[in-house]
């Protein structure tokens, strides 16, 4: 589990490509590599990674077929900054909100709103996720923890504060890039579950 605050934001360093299947390497600093583990989970923009090498301060992850598909690592390439998340202690404040770091589909970016002091980002998402998606609800956007501002049909806007954007890969997003998004669980089980209870009600 993760929470959503991002604690380095930093460069793909390699990419190995194969068949439906990759692996991709990051370096991470000392602060991070504290009771790290081959077999720890990180958090890399948003998905939930196992560390399967570590060579010195150089961390590795296999990305296979479905996550690949259902995330924006398949268009990652070397010097593509990623948001890094290690797993959250529970004796530890959670400042963001709960994340799993399984992604539940991609937005591309559609507009970019650049303001004295933040930054507004719309983005665009399938119809199957939007209903998820409100105003003032959680959302996570490459794993960074957000509150949703507008929504207007598929679309949806998040507001970003400076210190968002000094520590996320956010500011280095462009028109049309593609950002993995988890949607809150508890808002996926309300509204699922009210689904099934108006289906069942009306199919009997």
């Amino acid at each position: 589990m993760f929470t959503g605050i991002i604690q380095l934001s930093t460069p793909i360093m390699y990419i190995n490509k194969k068949d439906d299947f990759l692996t991709l390497s990051i370096k991470l600093p000392k602060n991070l590599l504290n009771n790290l583990i081959t077999g720890s989970s990180v958090s890399i923009n948003g998905c939930c990674l196992t560390v399967t090498i570590i060579n010195s301060n150089i961390i590795s992850f296999d990305v296979i077929k479905e996550t690949l598909y259902c995330t924006n690592l398949k268009f990652l390439k070397i010097g593509d900054m990623v948001n890094v998340e290690r797993s959250m202690y529970i004796n530890k404040e959670i400042g963001g909100h709960l994340i799993s770091g399984h992604i539940h589909g991609i937005a591309k970016i559609i507009n970019i709103i650049n303001l004295n002091n933040s930054k507004i980002i719309w983005f665009n998402i399938k119809d199957k996720l939007i209903k998820f998606i409100l105003p003032k609800g959680f959302i996570s956007v490459d794993g960074i923890s957000l509150t949703i501002g507008k929504v207007i049909d598929n679309n949806f806007c998040v507001y970003l504060i400076p210190e968002t954007l000094k520590c996320t890969n956010l500011k280095n997003k462009k028109l049309f890039d593609f950002v993995n998004i988890e949607i809150d669980y508890q808002t996926r089980v309300i509204i699922s579950t009210v689904e099934k209870f108006m289906q069942d009600r009306f199919s009997s």
